[in-house]
């Protein structure tokens, strides 16, 4: 991960750990080769996500082909997850995706862009904006518009 994203990562983590709860865990790309195909590979990184996951978990996979959201939407989003006490667990799939179990898992799928998106990327949007709908549901200044 270059340092520009974890540092920004960072950054948005330490703002919104305490209103949100926020950690992030990492599960290792599955080893590829030349000969290694991607299917098996995002099934190896599908079977690491999933077991990540608790049975009450709320999770949103995100995938270009997912819901598109505004700020206000996420932040809308939030506020409810947060009054219902949902635990939101978000999966990003590797460089070949998320594994249709992944899929299968979600209760959402959001999209960040129409663009694809590479992982550390999406992982900085994320937190951003997860600590930007945060501060617009406080009333913080960080959200203008």
């Amino acid at each position: 991960m270059p340092t520009w994203i974890k540092e920004g990562v960072a950054e948005y983590s330490k703002r919104i750990v305490k209103t949100l709860g926020f950690s992030l865990y990492e599960v290792p790309l599955a080893y590829r080769t030349k000969s290694s195909k991607g299917p098996q590979s995002m099934q190896k990184e599908g079977k690491a996500l999933l077991a990540k996951i608790q049975v009450y978990d709320y999770v949103i996979v995100l995938e270009v082909g997912g819901k598109r959201m505004s700020t206000i939407a996420v932040a809308e989003r939030l506020a409810a997850f947060k009054s219902e006490g949902k635990n939101i667990v978000f999966l990003v799939g590797g460089p070949d995706g998320l594994h249709p179990h992944c899929r299968e898992r979600a209760d959402e799928q959001w999209s960040l862009s129409d663009l694809t998106l590479p992982h550390p990327i999406v992982r900085l949007v994320l937190v951003e904006q997860l600590y930007r709908a945060n501060s617009l549901l406080e009333g913080h200044p960080y959200h203008r518009g």
